[in-house]
């Protein structure tokens, strides 16, 4: 799913664990509750995208845009920015 095109997807605790969305364009997408533990998410679009609660446990965010992104209660452990 590298660079696939996914803005505004509802992904409502959807399991994309360890999945490879590097320069996804997921921009406003839905992503509550969602396990992304060790997805690659590098120069990803996160921007506006609702991530409350979403599971990014050692998740790659380097260079990923995560502005205005909700990351209420989710867990960032282990992730690199």
């Amino acid at each position: 799913m590298s660079g696939g095109v996914l803005v505004g997807a509802i992904l409502v605790n959807a399991n994309l664990n360890s999945v490879n969305l590097s320069g996804a364009h997921l921009r406003g997408a839905n992503l509550l509750g969602a396990n992304l533990s060790r997805a690659d998410l590098s120069a990803a679009d996160l921007g506006s995208a609702n991530l409350g609660g979403a599971n990014l446990f050692g998740a790659d965010l380097e260079a990923a845009d995560l502005g205005g992104a909700d990351l209420s209660a989710a867990n960032l452990k282990g992730t690199n920015q």
